[in-house]
Order: structure tokens, then sequence, then C-alpha cells
């Protein structure tokens, strides 16, 4: 089974990807794409703690990601992918061509952003890192939970203009 599903989440691991989407997809493993997380024994043991005994983690820096991303794929039990930020995923998809969705999760207020989703804020580059990521034929969608319906990226970034 591949990944089920490529998720950018700037909270990384917690409730919601390990309860909310993890046991709707009963998922056995996560794993969690980001640089500085993966150099840092301290912060692998914080993420560690909040994954349950069933489901393992696994820590990459995107350029191993890319390396390990088809065995993860040919995995027969269903997991994650995570990213912190638009960039990993984006630097990720261009180099894994298997990769045909990402689902925004979770890209909090800070200085610069803009209101999309309730949890999705973007600033003007990360709304173009996005297009990119649509334009070269990834579906882009907002979604943070299961039940919620997915957001198409360009439905999203229209009701931002109607606010």
């Amino acid at each position: 089974m591949p990944i089920q599903l490529h998720r950018i989440d700037d909270r990384l691991v917690h409730g919601q990807v390990v309860v909310g989407w993890g046991q709707p997809l009963d998922i056995r493993f996560l794993i969690l794409v980001d640089d500085a997380v993966a150099s840092s024994d301290w912060e692998k043991d914080l993420y560690r703690m909040a994954v349950p005994p069933e489901m393992e983690i696994h820590f990459f820096d995107v350029a191993t990601a890319i390396r390990e991303h088809a065995r993860f794929a040919a995995d027969p039990r269903p997991g994650i992918l995570l990213t912190g930020d638009i960039d990993s995923m984006q630097r990720l998809v261009t180099g894994v061509t298997a990769i045909g969705s990402v689902n925004l999760g979770g890209i909090h207020h800070r200085a610069g952003r803009s209101q999309f989703r309730r949890y999705v804020y973007l600033t003007p580059d990360e709304e173009a890192a996005l297009h990119r990521l649509e334009a070269s034929g990834i579906e882009v969608t907002a979604q943070d939970v299961p039940a919620a319906r997915a957001v198409p990226l360009s439905e999203m970034l229209a009701e931002k203009e109607t606010r």
C-alpha cells in the first residue's frame, strides 16, 4: 500500500496526525521529513514520545527522504509522510515523481502570512510555491481532518479574496 498521505503541517507530529488521521487510515508508520529535526537527537526523542507503540516513526532530511521514498511507498503497511513547511515538500516532490497529492494540514499564523483557512496562513512566496507544485501535476488540497472536505488549492486561494 502506498504512502496514504503527504502532509504539510508545521506542528509535525501531534494528536491530529496520530489520532485524527492515523486511526481512520490505520497508519503503521510516519516519515518525518525535516532537515533540522533529522539532525537533532533531542527533537527526535520528543516526537517519538507522541507516537503510540504500534506506530513507527522515521526521521529524514529532505535529501535522504528522496532516496528512501520508494522503499516506504512499497511498504505494505499504510504510512504518512510529514513535512513542516512548503519548501521541504517542494524539494521532496522535485526529487520524487511518485507523489500525486499534497495535503495542507496546518500552516499557522506568523508575520507576513494571510489567512486562507482557519488552519492555513500563507505568505505570497508560499502561495507561489503551492502554485508551482500544482503546475507540476501535484493535487494540492487543504484538509485538517479526514472528515472535513478536501478543499482544492484554487478554491482555497479564491476564498481568501472574498473575505
